[in-house]
């Protein structure tokens, strides 16, 4: 196992927490994740000054530096109207971070998103497949995924999906609280896709990053990483019910005519870990063993208690 030193750029948020969580309680390793205020990725100079900072000093420490940037503008609907923030943070922002990672010699893994996809597949996306967001946050978040891997950079593009976790605003969250104001839900049941709960996801992160740090990286640069399985939002509420220990029939099934949204959520976003697989990393488990785990492990914070 490499000595790894991480700096995770929007490290305050529900997947920069679990890398910390994860790395501090790794003797010999050294993780530091600013949120937006402490690094703003934005601003150039200051990527630039942290990056070259951050790799002297795990170099200092013998270790092998690694940025993950979970950082991102990820309110969908918003970007609707706000196309200008979303790019700044999702383009032009890891464009900044890649230039910086190259000066430096720092490899990047970044994180991405199903949204860079159509939405209308009928099997699970691979990798090499072709674009086609509908979204303002889908296409940010593509024109970022082209800024890194064109940057020259040392650099990976890891995209997942349906991300919930302990810390933040998610849906898990959501479907707890509405459990408790309401008697009955309706949740829609023509979009699916694959849950995947942060922990899980920051442990593959982390896996690759060994490999990076080892200088054993796959020749695959874009890789798609969520818990396995595919389920609806519904089947996911019914999911989160029964680990609540309410009744699951409480949730009951709806069109996504029923409930319009700004931006248009793509009806089918499974992402196939294959090339995952195949570079040698270890698959995440079913999203159902990762609800009933992250319920058994943050089910305080997840309750809102």
């Amino acid at each position: 196992m490499s000595r790894l030193a991480l700096l995770v750029p929007g490290g305050r948020g529900q997947l920069g927490s679990e890398l910390t969580r994860i790395l501090a309680a790794r003797a010999g390793s050294l993780v530091h994740a600013p949120g937006s205020g402490e690094l703003d990725i934005t601003d150039g100079e200051e990527v630039t000054d942290a990056v070259d900072s951050f790799a002297e000093t795990a170099r200092d420490a013998e270790l092998r530096p690694v940025v993950i940037n979970s950082a991102a503008y990820t309110a969908v609907d918003a970007a609707e109207s706000d196309p200008d923030r979303a790019a700044r943070i999702n383009a032009d922002g890891a464009a900044a971070l890649a230039r910086a990672c190259r000066v430096s010699g720092v490899a990047l893994l970044h994180v991405s998103t199903d949204y860079v996809f159509p939405g209308d597949a009928t099997r699970p996306y691979q990798p090499t497949d072709e674009t086609g967001p509908k979204t303002v946050y889908g296409r940010t978040k593509l024109a970022g995924e082209r800024a890194v891997l064109e940057s020259g950079a040392q650099a990976w593009v890891v995209r997942t999906a349906w991300v919930y976790g302990a810390r933040g605003g998610n849906f898990v969250k959501s479907m707890v609280r509405l459990s408790a104001a309401r008697d009955s839900l309706s949740v829609v049941d023509d979009q699916v896709g694959s849950p995947t709960w942060a922990a899980d996801l920051a442990h593959g992160l982390l896996d690759l990053a060994e490999k990076v740090a080892a200088r054993q990286g796959p020749e695959q640069k874009v890789l798609h990483c969520t818990n396995s399985g595919q389920a609806s939002w519904c089947d996911f509420a019914r999911a989160i019910f029964a680990e609540l220990g309410l009744d699951e029939t409480r949730v009951h099934p709806c069109t996504t005519q029923d409930y319009p949204r700004p931006a248009p959520r793509p009806a089918y976003s499974v992402l196939s870990d294959e090339a995952w697989r195949a570079a040698g990393l270890t698959p995440l488990r079913p999203w159902r063993e990762a609800l009933a785990a992250a319920f058994a492990t943050d089910g305080e914070a997840l309750r809102g208690a």
